[in-house]
């Protein structure tokens, strides 16, 4: 944008900085400020009229004015008026006045008229921090097709958003935006926003490239991988041949097999060093028992803050909490990080930044069990490359049901049958104590029934110090555990069957969906249940049919907002104006294609 300190100043109170985001800011209404011969009685409509007289009393004005293309009296009356108003109407002047107009017998009378200097012209009104007249003036000065076409714009999506600040008499009758022109505003919002993203994205050379191999590794393994595990473990293997660092995100969904994908780079970029953070003790213990059996052929070791000082130079695979920001780390060719989003990007950086050499980095892969819909992952491409994993090695058998007061009886004979078997259920909580808003039981008051009924009952919660030493207990010889959704993400337990969810429409159905993954890992016949209050959810009722967590994603987009991807914020943050991210691939795929941003 080439401005003027003027316009500089104005783009800064829109809160724009480019000509791209100036033409989302669309207009609320329009008004017809084009003369017409004939009365149009409760519509506002212009009028080309001479002052008779002004009257004013306490709280109104009152204004004869004479109205040439109607030719005969209207009577205008002001409520409360502004002192700058008066000065509107002068007697003997004529001009042009516009306002809403209402006839009785005999007599017309127009509420609230204003003076109109553009007369003549269908003029779109604008909700912004700038005077209404400043704020057409300046549409009309920036928003022209040559400034557009100088952001990569092409005419078609031009002329159709041109034409909802710029409307014709079509567009004034129809009072809805024509599809075109919605289409072109969506275009144009995700043009603008992964134009930012990509202009985010920084290459770096990687501290080590190379062309590798995995596939002898693969036959060793006593399972197939899936082919969306191969398709993930390809894409690596190209990012490893390259001399740019990757920066690559491994979407999976729960069960879906994201620690072969772990392994199988560690693999390849072997015999350079690979590190893996991991969020829980839990977790970087399990991944570290993963890659001692599968992965016999590399030297690992687990840092967490309880190991002792090790000289980490010797291992060729270093897996560990985030203790592994606080130990000096030797050099190291990749960098992965599960279930990134548990750490904040402070200190995902930190860890990047601690084994980077001057302008050269490592190459960084960032995995998450937290299933984002397919748009978006398409859009997040512009910063960041995406592989998804959309399926798990096996089926699982998972049986979901909304439950409510009167099934607590069935609840419980399953529950005892399920115990019987050796099988474990896991209980989650709303809430850790008692709340006087929230209608269902804390933990705290709950956890006494449990333990008068049931033997080895566990309880933890996410404020609790001893929360991963309780899940591992519970893990071995537990038969119930009481929790908040801590358990949401990572831990294994290979005989919970079942899960019941209590205020389960107080949770995002993505949450519901990690916590419906926690049973059934080992290929058990598993069983959730969405405890509720409430007589009747469509959310919850479309969750139990839905087994996909990108399909999952799609439907909590449907119910709650999506995420800004730029601004950082959750997924239930602020959502695109216009765009749908369930329902506008095809114009995602476009804007890609634009920018050249690859698929």
């Amino acid at each position: 944008m080439n401005l003027t300190k003027e316009q500089e100043a104005k783009c800064k109170k829109l809160g724009i900085n480019s000509y791209s985001e100036l033409a989302l800011t669309i207009p609320h209404a329009y008004e017809d400020y084009r003369l017409h011969e004939k009365l149009q009685i409760h519509k506002a409509q212009l009028i080309d009229a001479t002052v008779e007289s002004v009257y004013r009393s306490a709280n109104s004005i009152q204004i004869t004015f004479f109205a040439h293309n109607f030719g005969h009296s209207v009577t205008g009356v002001l409520f409360r008026p502004k002192p700058y108003m008066m000065h509107q109407f002068v007697v003997g002047e004529r001009d042009y006045y516009y306002g809403v107009l209402e006839c009785k017998i005999g007599h017309c009378s127009m509420s609230m008229p204003r003076k109109v200097t553009n007369a003549g012209l269908i003029t779109p009104k604008y909700k912004s921090a700038l005077r209404s007249d400043v704020m057409l003036r300046f549409m009309a000065q920036m928003l022209t097709q040559e400034n557009l076409l100088s952001e990569g714009l092409s005419k078609d999506i031009i002329n159709a958003v041109l034409r909802v600040h710029f409307p014709d008499e079509q567009l004034l009758q129809s009072k809805e935006l024509p599809q075109e022109s919605l289409d072109a505003l969506k275009y144009i919002e995700l043009y603008s926003y992964m134009n930012q993203l990509a202009a985010k994205r920084r290459y770096f050379v990687a501290l080590k490239s190379q062309k590798s191999e995995y596939k002898k590794w693969a036959k060793t393994l006593p399972f197939s991988l899936t082919p969306e595990q191969i398709n993930a473990i390809e894409n690596i293997k190209d990012d490893f041949a390259k001399e740019v660092a990757a920066k690559r995100m491994v979407v999976g969904d729960v069960g879906s097999g994201k620690t072969m994908v772990i392994l199988a780079a560690a693999f390849m970029m072997a015999p350079h060093r690979s590190v893996l953070m991991a969020p829980t003790t839990i977790l970087a213990n399990q991944l570290f028992e993963e890659a001692q059996k599968f992965l016999p052929t590399l030297k690992s070791v687990l840092v967490t803050n309880k190991t002792k000082k090790v000289d980490l130079s010797e291992y060729d695979f270093i897996i560990g909490t985030h203790a592994l920001l606080y130990r000096e780390l030797p050099e190291v060719a990749l960098v992965m990080v599960d279930e990134q989003h548990r750490f904040g990007t402070q200190q995902r950086n930190m860890l990047e930044k601690l084994v980077s050499e001057g302008t050269k980095k490592p190459h960084f892969l960032q995995f998450s069990a937290t299933p984002i819909p397919r748009t978006q992952a398409m859009i997040e491409t512009a910063h960041i490359d995406v592989s998804l994993i959309t399926s798990t090695p096996f089926t699982k058998d998972i049986s979901s049901q909304v439950i409510h007061k009167s099934d607590f009886p069935d609840l419980l004979s399953h529950m005892k049958e399920e115990i019987s078997k050796n099988n474990q259920v896991l209980l989650v909580y709303p809430l850790v104590e008692q709340s006087e808003i929230l209608e269902y039981q804390s933990i705290e008051e709950a956890r006494g029934y449990w333990e008068k009924n049931f033997d080895d009952v566990y309880v933890t919660h996410g404020k609790d110090k001893e929360k991963e030493q309780v899940l591992m207990d519970f893990r071995e010889s537990g038969k119930i555990l009481i929790a908040t959704t801590v358990v949401e993400v990572g831990i294994s337990l290979p005989r919970l069957t079942t899960v019941v969810i209590v205020g389960a429409e107080r949770l995002g159905l993505s949450t519901l969906h990690q916590l419906r993954g926690r049973v059934s890992r080992t290929g058990l016949k598993g069983y959730c249940y969405l405890y509720t209050n409430k007589s009747k959810s469509e959310r919850l009722d479309e969750f139990v049919t839905t087994t996909s967590g990108f399909d999952i994603a799609n439907l909590d987009l449907k119910f709650r907002k999506s995420g800004d991807l730029l601004k950082g914020t959750n997924q239930s943050g602020t959502q695109f104006r216009f765009v749908d991210l369930v329902e506008d691939e095809a114009i995602v795929k476009r804007v890609k294609k634009d920018l050249k941003i690859s698929q």
